[in-house]
């Protein structure tokens, strides 16, 4: 059975984007085209479906690492803040955009909240793991099969390689032995002029 661990990770979170503009409890707020992603950042996001995207990812990290929370995912999409000249610093995530995307999530019955020993968060429900091994499925069914041409084109690519390798050794063998023509000739030509000056 294909789960989301067996295709990439941008393929699976762009098509599960896709998917999720479907679910009618997964919608940006009203703030999302005017706000930042989290203090290191010093623009918004360009595209306009950045919310469905990061709520994508978000699903996907709670898959691999739940139980998680906020603070541990704000962690996770934090980064670095470019102060120009001084030293760059780690900031977290923004936490409301995290908050609120786990909130809808958990509407849409994706995500849970659980404990597992002395961590406690949401872990990703049934429903959410057939979610995301259906696009994996998907994903998986569309990928071009072109691995068999790429091993004939390594083999191909290898002869070729011989190829030339064996024309530079047959160059390189003829070009000695035009240079020692020459040189013998050159010889040669030496001791002629050394006998006619005797």
């Amino acid at each position: 059975m294909t789960t989301m661990y067996d295709v990439e990770s941008q393929d699976l979170i762009l098509k599960a984007a896709e998917e999720l503009k479907k679910v009618p409890d997964v919608k940006p707020p009203t703030w999302a085209p005017f706000v930042k992603t989290g203090m290191h950042k010093q623009r918004p996001p360009v595209s306009a479906d950045w919310w469905y995207i990061r709520v994508a990812s978000v699903l996907r990290t709670v898959y691999r690492l739940g139980p998680v929370g906020t603070q541990k995912l704000r962690t996770k999409y934090g980064g670095k803040k470019n102060n120009g000249v001084k030293q760059e610093h780690f900031y977290k995530g923004s936490g409301n955009i995290l908050r609120k995307s786990l909130q809808q999530l958990e509407k849409a019955g994706f995500v849970k909240q659980a404990e597992k020993g002395i961590h406690k968060g949401r872990v990703v429900t049934p429903k959410g793991r057939a979610f995301l091994d259906k696009i994996a499925t998907q994903l998986v069914g569309n990928a071009p099969k072109h691995e068999v041409k790429a091993v004939e084109k390594t083999e191909s690519k290898k002869e070729v390689a011989e190829v030339h390798h064996e024309q530079k050794a047959v160059k390189k063998a003829e070009d000695k032995s035009e240079s020692k023509k020459e040189v013998a000739e050159i010889h040669h030509e030496q001791k002629a002029v050394e006998v006619k000056k005797q």
